[in-house]
């Protein structure tokens, strides 16, 4: 890759990493937010955040000299989703489950061989990780060091499913090693409930309880699951029963809400 090349990579990804920053508890953000955040310079990062606000991406606050997503940044891309993405119902499926546990909730999605959490929703208490920045949208692990990520691999048909796996053995360091039968039969297993509960990852000390939401284009899998510090208190049986029924309320609204639109006048 020549210099050039690179330079633009860098360009791209530190763009990605300001519109992952503002979530539920960053809905805004100053130039020394950012810069701590992700170890940038300063005067880049300024220079930065004012080109996202010319190209209609972010707000700046006059007085308070902080930004903010605007709907612009919000609409990208919106259109050409499909199913709870597009209609807002998976937002609001999110905003439920954690209303109603109180427990941190994520999506997650599969790039390549890495699980990533796609959306990051925190709940009531502190989720502890090893990771400088904690747990948050974008962060990324290998799909068979997560939970989450083996039931995204589940999705996966055979025989390319076991040639995954062998794969992400094979490219695991020497403590993430696996056994290769044990792994296959886990996957498989996930694949028939179509849920999981077991290790977080992503250097916490977390678990998941997780369920894939329907309706996905093949090869493009999500789950959303709720993510939380094993303890006494979290029942995961009723955990697991809480997210599989507002998955399938969600599902229940897109079969009888649709709306059918009858034209105002006939094109001449």
């Amino acid at each position: 890759m020549s210099p050039i090349e690179s330079n633009k990579a860098k360009i791209a990804k530190r763009v990605v990493e300001v519109l992952e920053f503002f979530d539920q508890d960053h809905p805004r953000a100053t130039v020394m937010d950012i810069v701590r955040r992700f170890n940038r310079p300063q005067s880049s990062t300024s220079e930065l955040l004012s080109s996202l606000v010319e190209l209609g991406l972010l707000y700046k606050d006059p007085y308070s000299r902080s930004y903010s997503p605007t709907q612009r940044a919000a609409l990208l891309t919106c259109s050409v989703q499909k199913g709870m993405v597009r209609d807002g119902r998976l937002g609001s499926l999110i905003d439920r489950l954690s209303a109603q546990t109180g427990l941190a909730v994520a999506v997650f999605g599969m790039v390549g061989l890495n699980v990533q959490i796609f959306s990051w929703h925190s709940g009531r208490h502190v989720v502890r990780s090893a990771r400088p920045e904690g747990l948050c949208g974008g962060i990324q692990e290998s799909l068979s060091d997560s939970a989450a990520g083996w039931l995204l691999l589940s999705t996966v048909q055979q025989p390319r499913r076991e040639g995954l796996i062998r794969r992400l053995n094979a490219e695991a360091a020497p403590e993430r090693k696996f056994s290769h039968p044990a792994m296959m039969a886990c996957v498989q297993d996930i694949r028939d409930r179509g849920h999981v509960t077991g290790v977080a990852g992503f250097g916490s000390l977390c678990d998941v309880t997780a369920a894939l939401l329907p309706g996905q284009p093949e090869g493009e899998p999500l789950a959303v699951g709720f993510v939380y510090e094993p303890s006494d208190r979290i029942e995961t049986d009723a955990l697991r029963q809480c997210l599989i029924d507002g998955i399938a309320r969600c599902a229940e609204t897109a079969e009888t809400g649709a709306v059918f639109a009858e034209p105002l006048f006939n094109a001449a």
